[in-house]
Parts: C-alpha cells; structure tokens; sequence
C-alpha cells in the first residue's frame, strides 16, 4: 500500500499550504512508522516559490535514527491512501504526533547518526523530483525518522511530499 505525505494539512477549502523554508537547517516534514514496520521511500520532491534566480537551497532526505524533530503534528486524515482509497488508516503504519510524523519543525534535535537518501541543491526558483528505481527503493528502519529538511540562504515558501510504501 501506498501512502502520500505533504508538508501541511490536507487541503479542505483553501489550497494545500507552504511552509517558509527560514535560513537555518529546518525540516519541512518528517514520518515515524509504527514499533516495527519498516517502509520504502518510492518518491519525494520539493519545489519552492523564489521569484528571483539565488544560491540553491540545500535539500536533503534523510533519516535520522530515533532522533525526532519538534514538528507540528500530523492527523490520520493528513495522509493520503494513495493508491486504495480503501486502505487501511494510515494511522495502522504511521505515528503521528509532535515527535512523530508532522511537518514545519520548530526544534531539530541533537542528531548523532543519519543516513542520506538524496541530496540536492535546488534553485529556490525551482523544483526537484526523485523517482527510486523499482528494487532500489531506500528502507527506512522501524521507529526512525524520515525527513525532508532544508537549509536556505533566503527565505521562500516551500511545498514538498513523499511517497511511502508499507
């Protein structure tokens, strides 16, 4: 099963929300599966709203052991069941909360050990997609934290998501 994570609350009668990326290292979203379940990252993207061309924003997916970010938290309703709308809650296989799956993170943590996904640097007038060839898809280990984070040189707002497997 799939599952679909932006970094903001599902969209209801307003457009789906953006997140300014700041200028120190922020995460823009972060995921926690559940005690046990590992997941695979099928595919994530970042695009940014800069008017103007600028020095690339550094973007990066990773994870980051049992280290969480202060985010705010996600809700079930937040995840999208991508490809079954009959799937089971996302809740099932993902933990929400402030120091679990959410986004806009407000403390970093002390990371000590991490593994790097993807690394990129970005024009903040742009976008980036990364599609894992089939069988090559990153597993993140259970209870670890998956993050998309950021480091900016100017501030611009941001929308970025991943695409899960259970």
């Amino acid at each position: 099963m799939l599952y679909l994570f932006f970094n903001g609350p599902a969209p209801t009668t307003a457009a789906q929300a953006v997140v300014t990326t700041g200028t120190a290292i922020k995460t823009l979203l972060q995921v926690k599966g559940v005690t046990a379940l590992q997941f695979k990252i099928k595919e994530w993207g970042i695009s940014f709203d800069g008017s103007a061309a600028a020095t690339p924003i550094k973007c990066e997916l990773l994870e980051t052991g049992t280290v969480f970010a202060t985010v705010t938290a996600a809700v079930a309703a937040d995840i999208v069941a991508f490809d079954d709308p009959n799937a089971p809650a996302s809740t099932t296989y993902f933990s929400v909360g402030t120091a679990a799956t959410g986004y806009t993170a407000s403390a970093e943590g002390t990371i000590t050990a991490s593994r790097v996904f993807d690394a990129q640097l970005v024009a903040p007038t742009n976008q980036y997609v990364k599609q894992f060839p089939l069988g090559l898809e990153p597993r993140v280990n259970a209870v670890s934290a998956l993050r998309i984070r950021v480091t900016a040189g100017a501030a611009v707002n941001a929308y970025c998501y991943c695409l899960l497997e259970v």
